[in-house]
């Protein structure tokens, strides 16, 4: 009996599934087909990150592409990043990114995006692909598509990047640790500047078993080498690039690990210097003192949803020309409102130049307020928790953007839903550390309850 293919790994944003059980090249060359059917695309670049099973998914994706009488251009070993760059650089309708990001080395998966980076996700294609891919029955082209390769495009993206580093102003000893990821490439935008930045690095060979620590920055608990190393060296900044370098931590020059809404801040700031007065989006879990810095630097700040997919798409309807997510995403005009990591580590390199401040002492004044961290939660009923907290706190400034956010003077919470499991996700902030704990402790009682 053939193989059914498993619904569940299409998820919200991208797919994502264990390799082979869960996916496999007759799953991928599924996809293949039913991305060219739902997007009707006539060429399509395709990239793959350094998993073991990738090569064999990039090859059955391709011959569902072909079969189903789209051409490929393919660009090989590529971060998210760089796929996102060649939607917008190369003569494609669409491009996919073959990789399960941060995820551990036995999960496979895919990321999708019309021309100029615009978003495949729920709500945008990725329910029709899915039900496309898991029917099976395509009709038939009259013509097979055609394979090219790309070789310049790497190059035109690293000296793309390579041109945004104010070269000249100062010195800077910079750890990198790369999590023998997809973030190794980028060495070669780094490397052009000797003069400049003295480079540490930490695993800086690629390895799709993740021999060292998971590729994934949003875990401190990843980032213990980094933070010894940047002490060792003392260095002034610590870079934690993720699985397929769309996301990215930073460690302080005294070893702390810097929260990513703080880098939103300090990325918005300077963003506005050259788009004054432009609107920024912030994702609703981040800290009030986020929107106060953006907004007493001549910006607008709008909240978003948690989500790349998501994000994109509101950037694009609100003309946003950056965003930016708690877990380490920074999304740039310069890369067609896409994540583009390497950018995000060069602004700040020039930000410690400019200023001749350390990166402590550039957050230090974000540290306004005391969060609870995001705490799960098991819940079999989560939209009558939701309408219980609702009720509770009826008082408070409703916000239902995602989830719900519920906002008083002296202290805010988020409760939102899991797309993927029975869970809601509780953020919350307050002015003091006594009211955190009080206010967690309250909410968390009614949605354990």
């Amino acid at each position: 009996m053939e193989k059914t293919i498993n619904a569940s790994i299409f998820k919200a944003y991208d797919i994502r599934g264990i390799y082979p059980q869960d996916m496999d090249e007759k799953t991928a060359y599924n996809i293949g087909r039913a991305l060219v059917v739902h997007t009707r695309a006539k060429k399509i670049s395709v990239g793959y990150d350094m998993r073991t099973s990738s090569p064999a998914l990039e090859a059955g994706l391709i011959k569902g592409i072909i079969d189903q009488g789209a051409d490929v251009v393919k660009i090989g070993l590529a971060s998210t990043p760089l796929v996102y760059f060649s939607s917008w650089n190369l003569d494609v309708d669409a491009a996919v990114a073959i990789t399960a990001s941060h995820n551990p080395a036995e999960w496979s998966g895919m990321k999708f995006c019309l021309k100029n980076a615009v978003p495949i996700g729920e709500g945008s294609g990725m329910e029709e692909i899915r039900d496309l891919a898991v029917q099976g029955d395509f009709p038939e082209s009259s013509r097979k598509g055609e394979v090219a390769e790309n070789t310049e495009l790497k190059n035109k993206y690293l000296d793309y990047m390579a041109g945004f580093f104010e070269s000249g102003i100062g010195r800077k000893k910079i750890v990198i640790d790369f999590a023998n990821a997809m973030g190794i490439p980028d060495k070669d935008v780094y490397e052009r500047f000797p003069a400049d930045l003295e480079m540490v690095y930490l695993y800086d060979t690629l390895d799709g078993t993740f021999p060292n620590h998971e590729a994934n920055p949003l875990k401190t608990e990843t980032l213990t080498a980094l933070q010894e190393k940047v002490l060792a060296e003392k260095a002034d900044l610590g870079i934690a690039y993720d699985g397929d370098a769309d996301r990215v931590g930073f460690v302080d020059e005294t070893g702390e690990v810097v929260r990513m809404d703080f880098m939103t801040a300090l990325l918005a700031t300077e963003v506005l210097k050259k788009n004054p007065g432009s609107l920024v989006l912030v994702d609703l879990r981040s800290s009030n003192a986020v929107k106060e810095v953006i907004q007493a630097a001549g910006g607008k700040v709008r909240l978003c949803r948690v989500g790349h997919a998501l994000i994109k798409k509101q950037m694009r309807e609100e003309g946003a020309v950056f965003a930016g997510e708690l877990s380490g995403h920074y999304y740039w005009q310069e890369n067609s409102k896409a994540e583009m990591t390497t950018l995000a580590v060069l602004v700040i390199i020039n930000l410690l130049n400019a200023s001749g401040k350390k990166l402590s002492e550039l957050t230090a004044g974000l540290k306004k307020y005391y969060q609870s961290g995001e705490i799960n939660s098991d819940v079999a009923d989560k939209e009558a928790v939701i309408e219980k907290l609702r009720g509770k706190y009826a008082d408070g400034k409703l916000d239902t953007l995602d989830g719900i956010r519920i906002d008083y003077p002296d202290w805010w919470f988020n409760v939102r839903p899991s797309n993927t499991e029975p869970k809601l996700r509780l953020n919350l902030e307050a002015k003091t550390e006594k009211l955190m704990a009080e206010k967690r402790d309250e909410v968390l009682a009614i949605i354990r309850n």
